[in-house]
């Protein structure tokens, strides 16, 4: 099958719709989004003279969906220029254009014979061959589908995407009985490698896979809290990290979701199952109060939580369901949560809770946790072929950190079947089955392979090759070296990878001693090396804590010496024999960003969140940062062409001085942090295999280690022009007096010092004077309180 994707159309601009045209236009595909045409005027436009004939209207409803893109948080796009991607029109008067694209998208309505009518229509523009699918979040592909031509049929299936899609990996695809294996095989695909998804094949059920499992716990949730007689807050206390689940937990998420969209979702569940199953899909009654009153959650401004002004500023209230009053949130603390709370791991830290019985918190972990993985067994078969498929979906699109089965595992099977049994409680047969043959877990793992359980006995579970898993290649392979820091991991085909596993992955002495020894190690007998992880973040900076009690005792001399090393690791970073890759993802902040800007090249993921946010701290970069972004940003100067030194300096300058971070890699690249040579991978799961790949085609291309480079700097001039910027800001209230201190030595970094403008300076001038300088900065005691609040509140200071 020579199936490709090129350009693709949504039908429907609405939040979804327009959400999924800009995730398309993220990873560059061309795509047109229609819209029903206007039926009558807005008062603005009867004002302007236009009739519904004019092609501004009939746009209009697609033309305010593409608009609505730049104003959502957070944001849809990567970067505002892949708004040109998106072509927008309506499906009275280009429908002919579906006829020259290979994917169309249909997001309209949740109504059958809506959808019926629309594919009607499409059937007949589109072109044969051309994939069509529904985002329906629970409607009946195999319905949708009648009655339309048989190239139509085999080309169609469900893809539902989870909202927001950019940010959300879930992808569920949903054959019909005449969808070819191939346009299936196909999607599957190209959902994990172009689209960057986590692909799960599911059955056209009711709701799926992930929305039929997670509403189901939601509501299960509800009903324990309402028979258990907890609260909103306390049980939003108990159901978030501490078990494995999101932040927003139980009822922060349904705020979130949106009221009346889990009620539509639960509703059409409802619809269609009887039984048990039918009575815990039935919406409580103060849940419909709610709806009635509008109280939907985030876009209504209040739900189950809302946000009270008081004395010492907002304070976030709790509904009380009883009395639909707002009051003080709570939060719920036993002797179960604290010692949950000190275990490792939230398989470590749910059995702990689980196994906390007569505990208030424990009862209610146990009594939300039991119906939804008897609720899961019960549906294998039914709506997924496979126990990994039911957990990855939950993974993926519920942002659990544990799917159901893998939840039973952590909290041990045959123990957890056992304590069931004694409350009365049905297990489905397959489970009892597989204890009495002796299988104590639905998965085991064995020389770095994972295996899950499936129909009697253990199968093999296939990733794709793309993914990198580092726990495993260390458990099958051991590493090359470890310390407290970080490690060093041999990817294969002579590329080693330098593992940040310190807490939150900050630079201390550990993780610079790990960087010296990783490039002398690659240097004598690897082609090259990877700089990556996966951690929840990148790295967050230099170590913050240890450099401000290192200030506090007035140790200088340490702080020199460690800051020194830092700059040293860095070049030798920059000057390697051998080519250096950084992979960045999520936050890659100051000391993170120091580590890739040196990099022979970097390999960011799509969520890269890189800057250079000393500044909000109340210093400045002291790793080289200052001066590698300048030249990185010289770099991409074009040859052969005069440009203002001044500029570049002074964007340099503001970015800095702003604390300014990418909200995107793509952002990051306009922000100068990666160049046309960097690359970024939409599939973070992909990430380290690219930075691999990237490694590798540097060692192809016969890499040389780049001479030491003299630096063009703007001296005199451009110090005062930077200066008089930030004291501008000051007498407009934008910029405290200690801010214009470190602007000036920010300034003075970039600027070279005290010289003639055009003056080229060796790196190390401009790394002593930036050293200089941020030990002159912490030294303040303005800087400490800055340093001081942002390791307590995790904000930063205005002083």
């Amino acid at each position: 099958m020579n199936q490709t994707i090129k350009r693709a159309a949504v039908l429907g601009s609405g939040v979804m719709g327009s959400g999924i045209a800009a995730h398309l236009a993220n990873v560059g595909i061309p795509t047109i989004m229609l819209d029903i045409a206007p039926r009558e005027l807005t008062k603005q436009e009867e004002k302007k003279g236009f009739t519904l004939d004019d092609r501004t209207v009939r746009n209009r409803i697609a033309a305010d969906g593409k608009k609505a893109l730049l104003k959502q948080k957070p944001s849809p796009i990567t970067s505002k220029s892949n708004l040109d991607l998106i072509e927008i029109g309506n499906m009275d008067d280009d429908m002919h254009k579906l006829n020259d694209v290979d994917w169309i998208i249909e997001v309209v309505v949740e109504n059958l014979d809506i959808k019926k009518k629309v594919f009607a229509n499409v059937d007949k523009y589109r072109k044969d061959g051309s994939i069509v699918s529904s985002n329906t979040s629970g409607i009946s592909v195999e319905d949708m589908a009648a009655d339309r031509s048989e190239d139509f049929q085999r080309h169609f299936l469900g893809t539902h995407f989870f909202n927001p899609p950019r940010y959300l990996k879930l992808l569920e695809v949903i054959p019909t009985k005449h969808t070819d294996p191939e346009v299936l095989a196909f999607m599957k695909t190209f959902g994990e490698n172009v689209l960057g998804k986590g692909v799960v094949e599911a059955k056209d059920t009711p709701n799926f896979i992930a929305n039929r499992i997670g509403t189901y716990g939601l509501l299960v949730t509800v009903q324990e809290m309402l028979k258990g007689g907890y609260s909103v807050g306390e049980v939003d206390s108990v159901t978030g990290p501490l078990i494995g689940r999101p932040k927003s937990a139980t009822f922060r998420t349904l705020d979130v979701v949106g009221l009346d969209t889990f009620i539509h979702v639960a509703k059409n569940v409802y619809d269609q199952v009887e039984g048990k199953e039918k009575e815990v899909f039935d919406i409580p009654a103060f849940i419909l109060k709610m709806q009635a009153n509008g109280w939907l959650g985030a876009k209504s401004g209040q739900g189950f939580f809302v946000k009270k002004k008081g004395d010492k500023g907002s304070i976030i209230h709790e509904l009380n369901p009883e009395t639909l009053e707002y009051e003080e949130r709570k939060k719920l603390k036993t002797q179960a949560t604290e010692m949950a709370k000190q275990e490792k791991g939230s398989r470590r830290k749910l059995k702990a809770l689980v196994s906390a019985k007569g505990d208030k918190a424990g009862d209610l972990v146990w009594a939300i946790t039991k119906p939804a993985l008897l609720y899961s067994a019960e549906l294998l078969g039914e709506i997924a072929d496979d126990i990994v498929s039911i957990d990855e979906a939950m993974r993926w699109g519920f942002g659990w950190e544990l799917g159901p089965f893998e939840m039973w595992d952590a909290i041990g099977l045959r123990k957890s079947v056992e304590r069931m049994q004694s409350e009365g409680e049905t297990v489905p047969a397959w489970v009892l089955k597989m204890l009495d043959d002796g299988k104590e877990s639905f998965y085991q793992t064995e020389n770095g392979n994972v295996y899950y359980f499936d129909n009697g006995e253990y199968k093999q579970q296939t990733f794709n090759k793309k993914e990198i898993n580092l726990k495993q290649l260390k458990e099958v392979n051991g590493v090359i070296k470890k310390n407290t820091g970080a490690s060093l991991i041999d990817l294969g085909d002579g590329v080693a990878c330098l593992e940040f596993h310190s807490n939150s992955n900050a630079i201390g002495l550990d993780i610079i001693q790990m960087i010296n020894y990783a490039l002398d190690e690659v240097d004598k007998n690897y082609h090259g090396l990877v700089i990556g992880n996966q951690g929840k973040n990148f790295c967050v900076g230099a170590n913050l804590a240890m450099m401000l009690m290192e200030a506090q005792d007035d140790n200088y001399f340490e702080l020199e010496m460690v800051v020194k090393q830092f700059q040293d690791a860095a070049m030798n970073i920059k000057y390697s024999n051998k080519p250096v890759v950084a992979a960045p993802f999520n936050m890659s902040l100051g000391g993170g960003a120091e580590i890739a800007l040196p990099a022979s090249a970097i390999q960011a993921s799509q969520e890269s969140y890189m800057g250079l946010v000393e500044f909000g701290v109340g210093l400045i970069p002291g790793g080289g940062g200052t001066k590698e972004l300048y030249l990185k940003q010289l770099r991409n100067m074009p040859k052969g062409v005069d440009f203002d030194l001044s500029k570049v300096a002074n964007d340099v300058f503001e970015k800095v001085a702003t604390a300014k971070v990418s909200t995107s890699a793509a952002e990051a690249r306009e922000n100068g942090y990666l160049n046309n040579q960097d690359g970024i991978s939409v599939n973070p799961d992909h990430l380290l295999h690219d930075a691999k790949q990237k490694v590798l085609s540097l060692v192809k291309a016969g890499y040389l280690a780049p001479k030491r480079e003299k630096v063009p700097v703007v001296g005199d001039s451009g110090y005062a022009a930077m200066l008089m910027g930030a004291k501008s800001l000051q007498l407009s209230g934008f910029a405290s007096e200690h801010d214009v201190k470190i602007s000036e030595k920010l300034a003075y970094v970039l600027s070279g010092g005290r010289i003639k403008e055009g003056s080229l300076v060796d790196e190390q001038v401009l790394l002593d004077l930036e050293r200089a300088a941020f030990l002159s900065l912490i030294g303040e005691r303005k800087t400490q309180e800055r340093m001081q609040h942002m390791l307590l509140k995790g904000k930063p200071l205005r002083n």
